[in-house]
């Protein structure tokens, strides 16, 4: 998933980028609430995890901001006011979520996965197709019974493309989804991470290129 973290205190937010990014997410930072709806208006985020008391712009302004866009993109509120009347003004701003400081990582990512699902359509726990094996929870992948020890970025883009059930997936977002907002469109990293796909995946080829549109396991 695309997750956007906002929060003032770097050490914090650089902690929480590194948690994520070892669960195989694309994370950009902000630290302020500025910069987080500079970023928000840009890239298409399944999830922002959002501090409350936020220099420039107000958490909660942001928050309001992207509950009155429309847009599917969650929400999980992150911040040490933990009254009970705090987390109800949170959630009544439209907030999905609000956890209090300090929290545990593994918590924290369970509570992002939780939010990711909701902002998708519909889709079983553990993705399966033509004979492969995905399952986000453990971080494992299998085909017919054989593991394949897949890198974050691999894992990712399998992922997406078991998750289209056929349909044909854009390297653009391959690249929205699986890389952070540092990537460069034109380094080829899409093409160069499911070349090592397929060859991890190995034969019969799984992943067809459908010229001009994207990728798709068939």
């Amino acid at each position: 998933m695309r997750v956007l973290v906002v929060e003032d205190e770097p050490m914090l937010a650089d902690a929480i980028a590194e948690w994520l990014r070892g669960e195989s997410h694309a994370v950009d930072l902000a630290h302020d609430g500025g910069a987080a709806l500079e970023r928000i208006a840009v890239h298409d985020y399944d999830v922002v995890v959002l501090d409350r008391d936020l220099p420039v712009v107000h958490g909660d302004d942001v928050c309001r901001e992207l509950v009155a866009s429309g847009t599917a993109t969650r929400v999980l509120m992150l911040t040490a006011a933990a009254e009970v009347t705090d987390r109800v003004g949170g959630l009544s701003l439209g907030a999905d979520d609000y956890l209090t400081k300090p929290f545990a990582f593994p918590e924290l990512a369970a509570r992002i996965q939780s939010l990711g699902r909701r902002c998708r359509p519909a889709a079983p726990p553990v993705l399966r197709r033509s004979g492969v094996t995905l399952d986000p929870a453990r971080h494992e992948v299998f085909r017919d019974g054989r593991y394949l020890p897949l890198s974050k970025k691999e894992f990712a883009v399998l992922a997406e493309l078991l998750r289209a059930d056929g349909a044909t997936v854009s390297a653009e977002h391959l690249l929205e989804k699986a890389w952070d907002e540092h990537a460069d469109p034109f380094t080829g990293a899409v093409r160069l991470t499911i070349l090592k796909l397929r060859r991890k995946l190995g034969d019969p080829p799984l992943v067809e290129t459908v010229t001009g549109v994207g990728y798709r396991i068939s």
